[in-house]
Parts: structure tokens; C-alpha cells; sequence
């Protein structure tokens, strides 16, 4: 595991962590239920990874490996194409398509991973 204290998408973490401790986050959780494994890279993917897992059964945000099992479906990301995704300012599916996101397990559980899950910019 790498040393993330300079990934821009700790904080961005940190903020869905305050965000389904929310009734609104609570909801979404509620909605979606699957759980969610993000691997994110400082520079190129597969190198210096930092691994977040996101409940969406339980409705929390951790750091490491998802201990229930597997995830629905675990996602790579470079940390700016995550942050970009987080922000609304990339569509999950144009990444997808342009190599910048890889995706492993359920595709239709992958389909549900929108920019809603995030906490809304302005709270970023």
C-alpha cells in the first residue's frame, strides 16, 4: 500500500464518510446496498495503490480491503480521474470507455456507480 497522504481523493473520502452518516446518505445507502471497492493509484494504475471500501449495505467508507467477502464490484481509478468522477466533471461510463476506470465483478452492480453516491460539490 502507498503512502496516500498526498491523494486528493482522501478528502473526497472523508466527505462520503460525513455524507451516509447523513439522512440523505443513509437513504442512498438503503437504495443502492451493494458494496463497492475503489483502487486508487497517485500516478498509473495498478502502482502504489490505496484501497477504500464502500458499504453501501452499511452505509460506510473504510480504508483497506473489504473484510464481508468480495465487493459487488471493485473499481481502479488514476486518484485525478476518480476526483474528476467525484466532482461530476467525468462521466463514470465515458471513463470506463476510455480506459481510464477498469472495472471487476457485477457489471449491473457497476451500472449503479453514479456520481450520486458522492456528496454534492459544494460540500467538497
Amino acid at each position: 500500500m502507498a503512502d496516500s497522504s498526498n491523494l486528493k481523493s482522501d478528502a473526497i473520502m472523508e466527505q462520503m464518510k460525513q455524507h451516509f452518516a447523513t439522512d440523505a446518505g443513509k437513504k442512498l445507502a438503503e437504495k443502492i446496498g451493494l458494496v463497492y471497492q475503489f483502487h486508487i493509484a497517485p500516478k498509473k494504475l495498478g502502482f502504489d495503490e490505496v484501497v477504500y471500501t464502500v458499504d453501501l449495505k452499511k452505509g460506510e467508507v473504510t480504508k483497506g480491503l473489504y473484510e464481508g467477502g468480495k465487493p459487488d464490484a471493485s473499481f481502479s481509478f488514476k486518484d485525478e480521474d476518480f476526483v474528476k468522477i467525484a466532482l461530476g466533471k467525468m462521466n463514470p461510463q465515458i471513463a470506463f470507455m476510455r480506459g481510464a476506470m477498469k472495472i471487476k465483478g457485477s457489471l449491473s452492480a457497476a451500472q449503479k456507480f453514479t456520481p450520486d453516491i458522492f456528496p454534492k460539490p459544494s460540500k467538497l
